[in-house]
């Protein structure tokens, strides 16, 4: 026999119900986020695409509008989701939106998570060589324990 264990924090669903996508432009955030339509598709699941705005002090220093280029990055990202959810419109159909935060891609991806209560967390490896001395954000994320972390390659 079980004992019976304290009552604990249920969202009160089987599955997730959202789930988070990193994207900033590589290709291995957009197969983790092709990835997370198909299991928000699949799931009947919101499908919450995220883009965190780098703060770049040193771009400043150059003279570049740092607000002005992410801002702009994150508004063709939008336009390329809006296209390819047009062109798959009617064959596979996935709730989803897309949100922008700012600061760098693993407190931004998490502080997104946790705010729209994600229950799972799909990125991209990261395509930077120094990722493995210093550590990823998708290996952050897995080390952080708070969702589920699905790494594409």
């Amino acid at each position: 026999m079980v004992d019976k264990l304290p009552p604990s924090f249920e969202r009160g669903t089987d599955g997730p119900k959202v789930i988070v996508a990193g994207l900033d432009g590589s290709e291995s955030s957009w197969r983790a986020t092709a990835y997370a339509a198909g299991l928000a598709r699949r799931q009947k699941a919101l499908l919450v695409v995220v883009y965190i705005q780098p703060v770049l002090a040193a771009g400043a220093a150059l003279g570049a509008s740092v607000a002005d280029t992410t801002g702009e990055v994150a508004e063709e990202l939008m336009a390329e989701m809006r296209v390819a959810a047009e062109r798959l419109r009617g064959v596979f159909d996935v709730r989803w939106e897309f949100h922008t935060f700012r600061g760098d891609p693993y407190n931004g991806l998490a502080q997104a998570a946790d705010e729209l209560k994600a229950d799972a967390v799909v990125v991209g490896a990261s395509e930077q060589a120094g990722h493995r001395f210093i550590g990823s954000v998708a290996v952050r994320l897995v080390k952080a324990g708070r969702w589920p972390v699905t790494v594409v390659p």
